[in-house]
């Protein structure tokens, strides 16, 4: 066991690091907002109208889109939030990873073809195709929005570590500033670039992600020969807690609580994806459903050598990196990865801080590229669904819309910076984490109903989305992840009455359920042959936009 002094010098031994090659930091900090600037500002001169805003005018091929899907998926909590997972708890940390990459099987065989045939833009197109369209979009533009300022917050507050580390600000006013900052890009990014620009940027950041990924892989597996066997005793036995560290159990085992909360979580990861707004969106940018499960298959592809890759972020930033240096720089392992670039390249090392600085310019990247897919998503549900076709009753034009959308992207961005700055102190990985409960609860059950259940009718999908939302949300809200706990967003308080940090094996189920009921008990009859003409768009692609 280290001294206390020595946790306070390996708390700032990365601040400190950064500090004297600052210069390096900034340069490509800078280089990389600059040059995804000038793609947004080309991109957004190509934006000519709504669809071009909307889809990227579908002029991607399936590759591209792939490619794009990674970068929109890899977000932060992949690359901070599992690697500091892992490097803490050991196999319950890795859990994420395998959460993550199956969820696609299930967004791959049920969602991608059919959401691509049957819808325009948005989630909302899908649903108001055979219901009554003003309740349907209002309902599904508010848990679009609801789910986007979720998975916001984690990216919010992986900035607010990141760039808090390398610039060696330690004042909650400095990390504040930081996460607004990136607030401010997320903005500038949508309103000027829409799909076209956030695709690009995103399709850039998945290359630096995995380049940058294989290369601290590549590094950590020399330091042990190439011997994965050695990296994980190495890691079990610098972790101090033995071969418990290879087992089940560490996070997730001690009590019947937590044994619940792991199941609730992995319910959550699996199903979430398929209902995750700024995913779902990206199936419209393919010109048809056969590029758009193609694009899928690259993803898969992609995403599955990435999360292979975070064994050897976690379990070499365990092997390497005392325990007691990585809670010191960020209590819930957030700057893991970070501080591997930085001992693997040597701490006192010219090389050490160039890795600190290129890997941790790659997060940032990362950062931005995700929390411009998911403004992109509830601004534009928020303009086509509620804008266009509740308020203008569907009489706005397309410029109009993308006008609304912009407002929107402000509006959603302030939010998202208020939101982030509380939640900067937690593990971004289990902030994601709830974004995918949310998801899988109130938009999940909505559209598998509606794109298989003939009897299916709008009173189900407004009980469905409002149902599983609001008692996701209230769950949430009542969790230790907002108060009574140390890691809570206020921890000084304790309201917390519900023992789960993930409503997701609650509030899944219950969404699902409201769907049923609400469609059993209405005496609204279906409209079979809406449904009918949905069927054979959704399987075929005839007369698919």
């Amino acid at each position: 066991m280290i001294s206390a002094q020595h946790t306070l010098l390996a708390a700032d031994l990365a601040a400190n690091e950064a500090s004297e090659h600052r210069p390096l930091i900034i340069t490509l900090f800078g280089l990389f907002v600059v040059a995804t600037l000038i793609i947004t500002v080309w991109a957004g001169r190509q934006t000519k109208d709504a669809a071009d805003f909307y889809a990227g005018g579908r002029q991607f091929s399936a590759f591209q889109n792939g490619l794009a899907v990674s970068g929109d998926y890899m977000s932060a909590a992949s690359f901070l939030g599992i690697a500091g997972a892992i490097a803490l708890f050991g196999y319950d940390g890795f859990l994420y990873s395998i959460g993550f990459l199956v969820a696609w099987l299930v967004a791959l065989l049920l969602v991608a073809e059919p959401l691509r045939n049957s819808g325009r833009y948005t989630m909302g197109d899908v649903l108001a195709y055979r219901m009554r369209q003003r309740p349907v979009r209002t309902a599904a533009g508010t848990s679009t929005i609801v789910v986007s300022i979720f998975y916001l917050l984690a990216q919010m507050a992986g900035a607010g570590v990141l760039v808090s580390l390398l610039l060696g600000i330690t004042s909650d006013a400095g990390k504040i500033a930081i996460v607004a900052m990136v607030g401010l890009l997320m903005i500038v990014y949508v309103s000027i670039g829409g799909m076209k620009g956030t695709t690009w940027v995103q399709m850039v950041k998945a290359v630096l992600l995995i380049t940058g990924t294989l290369l601290i892989t590549f590094l950590v597996l020399l330091k042990f020969s190439f011997n994965i066997s050695d990296l994980l005793g190495s890691a079990a036995e610098n972790s101090g807690k033995g071969t418990a560290f290879l087992e089940p159990g560490l996070q997730y085992g001690a009590t019947g609580t937590s044994k619940l909360d792991f199941v609730s979580l992995g319910i959550a990861l699996v199903l979430g994806t398929a209902g995750l707004p700024h995913i779902l969106i990206r199936f419209y940018t393919v010109p048809n459903a056969k590029a758009a499960r193609k694009s899928v298959n690259w993803a898969i592809g992609i995403i599955g050598g990435f999360y292979l890759m975070t064994i050897a972020l976690g379990f070499g930033a365990a092997a390497l990196i005392s325990q007691e240096e990585i809670i010191a720089s960020n209590p819930s392992g957030n700057t893991a990865a970070p501080l591997l670039a930085l001992h693997l390249g040597g701490v006192d090392s010219a090389w050490g801080a160039i890795l600190l600085a290129t890997i941790s310019a790659v997060a940032f990247a990362t950062i931005l590229a995700v929390v411009a897919g998911l403004t992109l998503a509830s601004s534009s549900s928020f303009a086509h669904d509620i804008y266009a076709n509740v308020i203008r009753k569907g009489e706005a034009t397309g410029a109009e819309e993308v006008r609304a959308a912009r407002w929107a992207t402000v509006f959603i961005g302030i939010v998202s910076i208020g939101l982030g700055a509380l939640a900067r102190d937690l593990n971004v990985a289990g902030l994601v984490a709830l974004a995918f409960a949310v998801a899988a609860s109130a938009n999940l059950p909505t559209i598998l109903y509606s794109l298989f259940w003939r009897r299916f009718t709008t009173q189900g999908a407004l009980w469905s989305i409002y149902g599983g939302l609001i008692v996701a949300v209230g769950l949430v809200l009542f969790s230790p992840v907002v108060s009574g706990d140390p890691k809570a967003m206020f921890p000084d308080v304790d309201f917390a009455w519900f023992p789960l940090k993930n409503p997701g094996i609650i509030s899944i189920p219950f969404g699902f359920l409201m769907g049923f009921l609400g469609t059993v008990l209405t005496k609204e009859k279906p409209d079979t042959g809406k449904y009918a003409e949905l069927e054979v768009r959704s399987l075929t692609g005839t007369g698919a936009h």
